[in-house]
């Protein structure tokens, strides 16, 4: 099963950015789990690691709601990643069988290696881009394919 956890994260953290450009930086729970197609419940779990490590701030009340802790251009997505995810490894290994030959000997290993090598270069690469950054990007691309225009 696939984890859609840091796309739900960096889509919701998307919308906040480009709330916080507008009149109205606090976006109900509601109005984000219709953005991501999902329930309030959903999105309000979602919001928590993010509140925790500083990226978002949400307040209660009729016209409450989450907005972002920080500056677009200051979030990288490598944030929001580890927030979305935590420390659960990007692949898990089989599990170790009889050590019978180099490979069921090895494989373990090997394979936690390869998983930290991927991991690394993943968080570097995201590293490198900010919410700013994606928020543009993702701007460029629906001027581009004018059949996915849509909102915010």
């Amino acid at each position: 099963m696939l984890d859609i956890r840091f796309s739900s994260a960096l889509q919701a953290m998307l919308y906040l950015a480009a709330a916080a450009e507008g009149d109205s930086p606090t976006v109900s729970s509601g109005r984000l789990a219709e953005a991501l197609g999902t329930n309030a419940s959903v999105v309000r779990k979602l919001l928590v690691p993010l509140g925790v490590h500083g990226l978002v701030e949400s307040s209660r009340g009729r016209s409450g709601g989450a907005r972002l802790a920080r500056p677009a251009g200051e979030i990288t997505l490598a944030e929001i990643y580890r927030c979305a995810v935590g420390e659960k490894p990007l692949w898990a290994c089989r599990p170790e069988s009889e050590h019978v030959c180099p490979v069921t000997t090895n494989a373990a290993e090997y394979f936690a290696r390869l998983t930290a090598e991927v991991e690394g270069a993943v968080l570097q690469s995201l590293g490198y881009r900010t919410l700013a950054d994606a928020l543009r990007e993702m701007r460029g691309l629906d001027e581009t394919l004018p059949s996915r225009r849509g909102t915010p």
